[in-house]
């Protein structure tokens, strides 16, 4: 998804919690919270189809609108709660941002291009990192950071953090010495990708966001 396109969620406000919070959900709609920047914690309701539709195509670094009350709040999704059986969401957080304020966010990484090194000397391109936390206004965050693997020429050649080109609306942080991606050979393939899985920890959103303790008694149920 472009992101530049304005992404708008409609809510309501939501005054049902607790264990009934699961008779909305039967009716279609999606139970959430909205916090943060000069906002007060508010329950809403959102729509569950047409919500899981958009969200499904955003990463945890777009920006979005929620509509509540006639009034358009900038805001991040903080997290998603899922049920994994029924492959639904059950509950989403969001906060609140200003655009005149600068954050600090996890922004995914996507390795794109065609590495010589694969085509030519049978390497495998291995990564040891699937994010990089940046800090820019919200509306210039990018949705994912993309890596141009085009330039593992031969095994061994990796790519490092200071070799990320980003819009000088965002500034990265972390080590610019650390490896990002590496191409190997197929033989010290298994060796690296658990180096690098032991290295990674991948959460689904950027940060925890705030819970209402209602919703949490009702998950561990």
């Amino acid at each position: 998804m472009d992101g530049m396109e304005k992404v708008v969620l409609h809510a309501t406000h939501r005054t049902i919690k607790g264990k009934q919070v699961g008779a909305l959900r039967r009716e279609g709609k999606l139970p959430g919270v909205m916090y943060g920047h000069n906002f007060e914690s508010t329950s809403i309701l959102l729509d569950l189809r047409d919500t899981t539709k958009i969200l499904s195509g955003l990463t945890g670094s777009s920006l979005v609108t929620v509509e509540l009350d006639g009034k358009e709040h900038s805001a991040l999704v903080r997290e998603k709660q899922r049920d994994y059986i029924k492959n639904i969401l059950k509950h989403v957080d969001f906060q609140i941002v200003s655009l005149t304020e600068k954050i600090r966010a996890r922004v995914g990484i996507q390795l794109v291009g065609v590495s010589p090194a694969v085509k030519d000397f049978s390497a495998v391109v291995v990564t040891s990192m699937d994010h990089l936390e940046v800090e820019s206004f919200p509306q210039y965050l990018p949705e994912r950071i993309l890596i141009d693997i085009s330039r593992l020429l031969k095994i061994g050649d990796a790519i490092y953090v200071r070799d990320v080109k980003v819009s000088d609306q965002v500034v990265i942080f972390g080590n610019p010495d650390e490896m990002l991606v590496v191409a190997t050979a197929q033989a010290v393939e298994e060796e690296v990708a658990v180096e690098a899985a032991a290295a990674v920890e991948e959460p689904e959103v950027i940060e925890k966001g705030k819970k209402e303790e209602e919703e949490e008694e009702e998950a561990k149920k």
